[in-house]
């Protein structure tokens, strides 16, 4: 029997229902009409063997929640519910292929001009309103369960996840294979791929001892910040500095005063923007006088899209926290201000 489809392979292993996020087998194929009916002409034209399907014919994918996706290629019209996904498909060279993106995008600044749609809850209107020939979505901001209604709506949509550096890097070679930008693709990952390295190179020999403890927040009042398994501490580890929660066995904790006070980090990275005035955390945290990082003013604040968002640019955001931590190993482009360049569109080298 010939296949009248090629299936990609996945980068994602298969999710265990146990885990934070459970795998959902739900139907397989997302089959339009059009589809079919050309699935059915290919096997009269082969007589139901023979070759398999050109390269452009039907296809089917599977994505990080294990489910399997039925394509019609071209992919030509694509909707992101996940402002990391809308820069994952620029950097693959694809996004000519956005037709609109979640209301939360705001990367590259050319997307601003595209429809911006609610992904928290879905507007599932919305995005059908835009007849997509695909949905991008992420495991770490879409719930599993509204593929339901895009099937329902005979739309497909394909799932991320990012539990890794390596995630980020992969996910920018699968979405060339998803929209047929394969080759821009490639270049793009093996480009983030040689920035890490070659920051690496420049850390990697720290010992410990000369290793900064730092302690990542998302909030300055509640004390949010990340926990075992986090691509964030690869990030703090690439960038010279040793990450305090990366044993927290809880994926996403909120921090106490007291386990700060008891931690005592070296630096305090902070993902409250560039404008963020350090003073703030003592009006927040008096007793936090004592705690190293306010002490010696080593506070660093960067946008939240740098670090929290698993895209193309965690590489630049980790750049800066190694020329933060380790001036003398890192070097770091500037612009006519001195002030570290606001460019994200390339992964230059450190």
């Amino acid at each position: 029997m010939c296949p009248a489809a090629r299936t990609l392979p996945t980068p994602f292993p298969p999710r265990s229902t146990s885990g934070p996020v459970a795998a959902f087998p739900f139907p397989a194929l997302f089959m339009t009409s059009r589809s079919l009916g050309l699935l059915l002409f290919l096997v009269v034209l082969t007589g139901g063997c023979g070759d398999p399907a050109p390269d452009d014919g039907p296809r089917t994918v599977t994505d990080a929640l294990d489910r399997t996706v039925a394509l019609d290629p071209p992919v030509q019209r694509v909707v992101s519910l996940a402002p990391n996904l809308t820069e994952i498909a620029h950097a693959a060279g694809a996004g000519d292929r956005l037709v609109a993106i979640t209301s939360s995008g705001d990367h590259p600044p050319s997307v601003d001009t595209l429809p911006h749609v609610s992904a928290l809850p879905v507007d599932f209107e919305a995005v059908a309103a835009q007849e997509p020939d695909l949905v991008l979505a992420t495991d770490q901001i879409n719930a599993p369960g509204d593929t339901d209604t895009f099937e329902a709506l005979n739309v497909p949509i394909y799932f991320f996840s990012f539990g890794s550096v390596g995630d980020i890097l992969t996910s920018i070679e699968t979405m060339g294979q998803l929209l047929g930008t394969e080759a821009a693709a490639a270049d793009s990952a093996a480009a983030l791929q040689s920035s890490l390295d070659a920051l690496r190179a420049r850390t990697g020999s720290l010992p410990d001892a000369e290793r900064p403890r730092v302690l990542v927040l998302v909030g300055d009042d509640t004390l949010y910040s990340f926990g075992r398994g986090s691509y964030v501490h690869t990030l703090v580890r690439a960038a010279g500095g040793t990450s305090i929660t990366a044993d927290i066995e809880n994926q996403a904790p909120t921090l106490s005063d007291e386990y700060v006070l008891q931690e005592k980090p070296d630096v305090i990275l902070g993902l409250w923007g560039r404008d963020y005035d350090p003073d703030r955390l003592l009006d927040l945290h008096p007793t936090w006088d004592v705690v190293p990082a306010v002490q010696n003013d080593r506070v660093l604040s960067l946008p939240t899209s740098l670090i929290a968002r698993p895209g193309p640019r965690v590489l630049q955001g980790a750049r800066r926290l190694a020329r933060y931590l380790h001036p003398d190993r890192v070097s770091a482009p500037s612009d006519s201000t001195g002030r570290l360049s606001s460019s994200m569109s390339s992964p230059a080298a450190p």
